[in-house]
Parts: C-alpha cells; structure tokens; sequence
C-alpha cells in the first residue's frame, strides 16, 4: 500500500467549470472580496497593535486580544486557499504537488478548526462582559485568554495534523484531478484508492466536537446575553445590545451552519458545485465579514482609527 501512494505526485484542481467571460467576473469579485479581507482584518491588527503603545489604551483589553487572533485566523485562511483559486480562475488548472496539497489541506483545517473554538471563546468572553460585568476582568484576567487563545490553537493544529496523517496512509493511485478550487479534505478522499470509512468517522466525530459542541456553547452563551439584555432599563442601551448580538449570531450561523451542512449532511443532498459555493462561505465571505462585524462598527475602534488618523496628520 504504501508503494502506491507515490504514483500521484501532483493534483490538478479543477476549480470552477464556467465560460472564459464568467470565470473573468468570479475573478473580479473574488479579487476585490480578497482585498477587503485582507484591508479589514488587517486594520483590526494594526490598530490594535498601535493602540497598545500608547499610554492610555483603549483596545488593550482581552475582547480585542481575542478580535486579534480571529483577524489572525482570516487573514491566513484567506491567504491559504484564495490566491490558488484566482489563479486557476485566470488559467486553466494548474497542477499542484502532493506535498503542496496536503499542506494546503492541513493549514486550511488548521484555521477552520481554530476558528470554530475561538468564536465559542469570544461568546463566552461577552457573556462575562453583559452578564458579570462587575467580576469581567477577574474571570477574564489575562492569565485565562491567553490559556484560551493557546488551547484553541493547539485543538485546531492537532485534529488538523491528525486528519493529514490519516491521508497520509492512503494510496493514491490515480486518477488526479480534485473537483474542487482547494485541496478541501473530502474532494482529496475521493481520490484514494482504499477504504476511507475510518478517514470519514474521524471526521465526522471531529464536526461533533468542533462544530456542534461549540456551536451548542455559543447558542448558551447568546441566550443568557439576551436574558440579560431583556432586564435592561435603557431603551437605547437594549437597542444598541440587541443590534451587536444579531450580528454576531449572523455570522456564527453563516460560518458553523455552512461547515455542518457541508460535512455533517448526507454528501448525496449535496452535489460537488454546491460544495463549492458552501465552501466560499466559509473561506471567503466569513473572513470578510468578520472585521465589520466584531470590529468596525465598534466605537472603540472607530474613536482608535481616528486617533491614529489624527496622530498620521499631525506627524
């Protein structure tokens, strides 16, 4: 079995199968999406870090260390599997090696899984702030983020290792061409030439602990939050709550509904074109999204932007 495997030395990914002037508007799109994930998220990081310089921050508090790790997190996931799609969106598919494939794979998955355990920290984090506000800085000292932050990353790195090693012991024989724009882990099984029925538990009890365990702790999280909005005596400061949460809520359904329903439903419900729009949600537009969401409307980020922005000028 394991002679085998090296007879695929190289993928080709097939990407999207559209006509030249379609794949040219994608193109476009996806470019100016990149570009406002890239511009966003590292807004967020570069604020942040100039905001903890000064002598009074105003962002250096642990819900923007988290807000740093998750613009982390997009940028380099949009970074893993974006320009590879624009490529071959320009071209026709472009071969890509074996070993460059399975690192695509394992930092994709990397980030995915990361992801998914820091949205449940950030929940958790403005549960504390709205619902004990009194005790946030001692439950969420700096001692316990960093904790958090660590652990996330770790989970994520481990299962994402774990999954590339179970590939790792697959013979790939031919044929050679992922039906996919990414060596996204399910279009890379269903070239192997052996039995993956262990590969496919190991995901699916990796979603259970990932995607629904986390996502039962954020729906918690978000419930006691709006318990405790509903007990507000400010009108507006109810208002402004409610605004913030749905929000947030948007973007965890976008992001863990997308992930469950492309790993977690009967893979017949799904054709491989609609994989690939699933995957767009979660690799492109969530990125995107996050940095307006979390970040950009925030006050304490638009009074920073302008600080910085007057500190440039009179520089």
């Amino acid at each position: 079995m394991g002679g085998n495997q090296t007879s695929v030395t190289e993928f080709l990914l097939l990407g999207f199968p559209l006509s030249p002037r379609m794949k040219m508007l994608l193109f476009g799109l996806f470019s100016l999406f990149y570009a406002f994930t890239l511009l966003g998220n590292g807004v967020i990081l570069g604020l942040i870090s100039l905001d903890s310089r000064l002598h009074t921050p105003i962002l250096h508090t642990p819900m923007y260390f988290l807000l740093s790790h998750l613009a982390t997190v997009d940028i380099a996931y949009a970074c893993n599997t974006v320009p590879q799609m624009l490529v071959n969106l320009l071209n026709s598919a472009k071969p890509i090696s074996f070993a460059g494939c399975m690192t695509q794979t394992f930092l994709f998955l990397t980030f995915a899984l990361t992801e998914c355990l820091l949205l449940v920290v950030m929940s958790y984090d403005r549960y504390v702030a709205i619902c004990h506000p009194l005790h946030y800085f001692v439950i969420m000292s700096w001692r316990v983020c960093i904790t958090l932050v660590v652990t996330s990353w770790a989970c994520g790195s481990l299962l994402a290792l774990l999954h590339v090693v179970l590939i790792l012991r697959l013979p790939f024989c031919g044929p050679h061409e992922i039906n996919h724009f990414f060596c996204e882990i399910l279009s890379v099984l269903k070239l192997a030439c052996a039995d993956t029925r262990l590969n496919q538990v190991v995901i699916f009890a990796a979603c259970v602990f990932v995607l629904l365990g986390p996502l039962c702790l954020v729906l918690v999280s978000y419930t006691r939050i709006l318990s405790a909005i509903l007990r507000m005596q400010s009108g507006e400061g109810r208002r402004k709550a409610f605004s913030t949460c749905s929000s947030h809520l948007c973007v965890v359904g976008l992001f863990f509904g997308s992930a469950i329903v492309m790993y977690m439903a009967p893979k017949s419900r799904h054709p491989e074109e609609q994989q690939k729009i699933l995957s767009l949600f979660y690799s492109l537009f969530n990125p995107m999204l996050n940095p307006l969401i979390y970040s950009l409307r925030n006050a304490e980020v638009k009074g920073a932007l302008r600080r910085a922005l007057c500190k440039e000028s009179h520089a």
